[in-house]
Parts: structure tokens; sequence; C-alpha cells
């Protein structure tokens, strides 16, 4: 596996605020948007645990890279929509780890969790967390599959603790008749300008920014794509 490494994600206040304004264009969202090919219950697809990864080696450390140079050490992290690999970087030190899930064979072999939760947020968006319960929430390679993201993001924003960090990374892969209609006929950059846009629908969410997050590798490696956004702070 190559070596973690910095992730510089092209960050700029100029980048952000034009991802922002496109973000405002792109709601309501068409009445199809979140439709599947396959409709059936999730819990049946992914009854099977799915001991593969999805993305390549250099990807995967890509991952691993921006939880390191994003999550300050010693957080608390929610990995929503869990598997059995969260690529946490080794050596980063983490306070707890809580996976999110549909598949529990899947999740208790994941080495990185302190914990986890069967539970379907496409049946049931509300977060069976408390308030403020997390310095940082991640989705990795699965937000394409969220048929009810603007509420389940609402929720990622009431369990994050002010200031805390949503970070939702993804490449172009996916399982075609699960993913929504709206991902499916998007491009990368059409994508980001998705998940930014759940993010601003849900509310509560500051500095969204987001880019490609691996311009050294990709192509030929697979792209990481990654959309990045902070809780907003109590104000007195």
């Amino acid at each position: 596996m190559p070596r973690h490494r910095r992730v510089n994600l092209p960050l700029g206040s100029g980048a952000a605020n034009a991802l922002s304004r496109r973000c405002a264009t792109q709601t309501p969202y068409p009445p199809d948007a979140f439709q599947r090919e396959d409709e059936s219950d999730d819990s049946i697809f992914y009854t099977m645990p799915r001991l593969v990864v999805h993305i390549d080696d250099g990807a995967i450390a890509t991952v691993g890279s921006i939880f390191r140079d994003f999550i300050p050490e010693n957080s608390v992290v929610l990995d929503l929509m869990s598997s059995w690999r969260s690529h946490w970087p080794p050596g980063h030190p983490k306070a707890r780890m809580v996976g999110l899930g549909l598949n529990a064979p899947e999740m208790k072999d994941n080495p990185d969790l302190d914990e986890f939760v069967v539970h379907d947020v496409n049946r049931t968006p509300t977060l069976p967390f408390e308030d403020d319960t997390f310095d940082a929430v991640v989705i990795t390679v699965s937000a394409q599959y969220l048929t009810r993201p603007v509420e389940t993001f609402a929720h990622v924003n009431r369990v994050l603790k002010p200031g805390g960090l949503f970070i939702v990374t993804f490449s172009n892969r996916m399982f075609p008749t699960k993913a929504v209609r709206i991902w499916r006929a998007s491009s990368d950059q059409g994508r980001m300008e998705v998940v930014a846009s759940y993010m601003d629908q849900a509310g509560n969410f500051e500095n969204i920014r987001g880019g490609l997050a691996n311009p050294d590798l990709s192509p030929p490696g697979d792209p990481l794509f990654s959309v990045i956004a902070n809780k907003a702070r109590e104000t007195s």
C-alpha cells in the first residue's frame, strides 16, 4: 500500500463560494431523484457479508490521510454506513469509533470499531445517538445509496458537537441497482455538488468544501473525492 501522505484538497474560498452557489440551484430535487432500480428492502440486499473493498489501495490510503489530516487526535467518531473496514489511519489515536450499518458480521470484523449498531438510515434517518455526541462523522464510499439524504444529514448535524467535522468520501464505484437516480445521472463534479447540496439543505453546516483528493494517483488509479463541512458553532 502506498505511504499515507498529507492531502491537500482544493478548498480555496473562491471554489467554496462557487460550490455553494451551485448547490442553491440544485433544489428542490426532481421527484424521482432518489428512486433506485432495486427498491427491495436494503436489509435483504446486505444480508450476506461482502468482505471486499470497493476502491483500490491508493484511494484507501487517501481516505486514511483525510481522516488523519482533518480529524483531531482522540476524537469520538461515527462511521456511518459502516462495513468491515473503516480505513482509519494507523498510529492516529482516537477516543472511540462507533459503526452504524446494516450488516453485523461485517462490522464485527472491523478492527477500527469499538462498538457498532445495526440500523437502516433509509428506513429510519433518525440516528440512535444523543445530541452533540461525536467530534466527527464519516461516510465512506456509501453516500450514493442514501434515499433520504437530507433527513439523514440533518441528524448527522444533530449528533455532531458544535464545530464537529462531517467527511463524505466517494469514488466512481457503486452497486448501480442500489444507487439513487440523481447519483447515477451525475458526473464526478456533479456528485460533489449533490453531496454539498445535501449538507446545505440539511442546515446548520458551514464551510462546505471539497475536491478530488488524490490527483497524483488518479488516473490511472481510482479517484477519491471528498466533501467536508463543519457543524455550525453555537453563538452566544
